[in-house]
């Protein structure tokens, strides 16, 4: 199965988790209500009281407002791990229990908050100062970041373990793998932007006409194309939980994915495949 295929294939298997539990398609969208909530609660005061004046006292605030934003979003990705570990352990998750899982985490979950809000403005202050060069670098380094920490959430929703640790299992396990499951985050975007070319194409199309429908035309393609990022959110997270199974346990114990097709996203670009576990994994 070639990489678009593969890719397909596990959204195919995510989109059938999100199925069995429709409800958690509102975590998205709680998170991303919460997400404009707490970045206004912070700018409307701080544009109240003269803008961004370059002082510390501002960037203090732009540092908290981004480990509140990273936390809100972070503790609904949470949730959404929580409801497909248990989905995928044969079990049946409700929002409640989905949000007490990201409860029960939630201490952790803030470090991580922190973790990751200092490396985006890190990334972002670099991009910002070093011309192209330092685009191209702060790029190359988030990629990496995002890698090495793709498998950090599930590791501390799941086994309950601090930042510093999550993070360390996380790059153990992607230490061999990265190549190929970099291809199916990519794969995942590529579908994204497919996804809601339909709604692009309708904000196009009625900007011919104008008027009334042009509005209405810009409404449904606007709502379609967020639509699109919540399902795509909520399969991406649930593909994050059932990826962390396959890196520890050597398989996905549920009939929502297949093993094969996960064994693939694991397989080693180059040197061919190597027999058992996709040429195995640093710490298991």
């Amino acid at each position: 199965m070639g990489r678009i295929g593969n890719s397909v294939e596990l959204a195919k298997s995510s989109w059938k988790v999100i199925q069995a539990d429709r409800e958690l398609l509102v975590l998205p969208i709680i998170s991303g209500i919460a997400s404009v909530i707490v970045g206004a609660s912070f700018l409307i005061p701080l544009v109240a009281a003269g803008g961004l004046g370059g002082d510390t006292g501002s960037y203090i605030v732009l540092f908290l407002m981004y480990v509140a934003l990273a936390y809100v979003t972070i503790f609904f990705n949470a949730a959404l791990v929580s409801a497909a570990h248990e989905r995928l352990n044969g079990g049946d998750p409700t929002l409640a229990s989905a949000l007490a899982g990201a409860r029960a985490r939630a201490g952790k979950i803030l470090p991580w908050a922190i973790v990751s809000a200092t490396v985006s403005i890190i990334l972002r202050a670099i991009e910002e100062r070093a011309g192209a060069l330092g685009r191209i670098v702060a790029g190359l380094a988030g990629v990496a970041w995002a890698v090495v920490t793709f498998l950090v959430l599930p590791v501390i929703v799941i086994e309950g373990i601090g930042v510093t640790g999550a993070i360390k299992k996380s790059g153990e396990l992607f230490r061999r793998t990265w190549g190929e499951n970099l291809a199916a985050q990519v794969g995942f975007a590529l579908l994204g932007f497919l996804a809601v070319l339909p709604g692009i194409a309708l904000i196009i199309a009625t900007a011919f006409v104008g008027g009334g429908v042009l509005v209405a035309g810009i409404l449904f393609g606007v709502l379609w194309m967020i639509g699109v990022a919540v399902v795509l959110s909520a399969m991406s997270v649930v593909f994050q939980t059932a990826l962390y199974h396959f890196a520890v346990d050597g398989a996905v114990a549920s009939s929502y994915f297949s093993n094969e097709t996960m064994a693939a996203a694991f397989a080693p670009k180059s040197g061919g495949r190597t027999s058992g576990f996709g040429g195995g994994f640093a710490g298991n």
